[in-house]
């Protein structure tokens, strides 16, 4: 006999089975998201949210004027942008906080902060840090 017992089902690898547990539920979450964007003849009112956003840079030679002006750039049906101003972070460092305005059913924060990390060049982190239903 060659030593391989063929009875026994060959099994992938703990790391595979959970990159493929992970596609799966990525998967899901998108379909998911899709169907609620395409049932998208929004019953009930419409509800906007006031968020206040922190967009952290790299380091101190981050260029906040290009960084801002990026984030600006992203548009969203229902996504409006408003006041922004610079923080200090620390040891020479601010951040960007920026408000803006979103229709709920519209806009996903989760969608919008992955935009923002999408920006690699400039921002490090975003964070949501006030999250207002008006």
């Amino acid at each position: 006999s060659s030593g391989i017992n063929a009875e026994w089902p060959l099994r992938p690898g703990p790391k595979e089975t959970e990159m493929q547990r992970m596609k799966r539920l990525a998967a899901e979450k998108k379909a998911k998201a899709d169907a609620e964007k395409a049932a998208a003849g929004h019953q009930g009112p419409i509800t906007k949210s006031n968020v206040i956003i922190d967009i952290k840079p790299w380091d101190d030679e981050t260029d906040l004027g290009l960084m801002e002006k990026e984030v600006r750039a992203i548009k969203m049906e229902g996504l409006h942008w408003g006041a922004s101003k610079l923080e200090e972070v620390g040891y020479g460092i601010k951040k960007l906080r920026i408000a803006t305005t979103i229709i709920d059913h519209l806009v996903g924060l989760y969608d919008l902060e992955d935009k923002i990390t999408e920006i690699e060049d400039c921002v490090q982190s975003v964070d949501i840090v006030a999250h207002n239903k008006i």
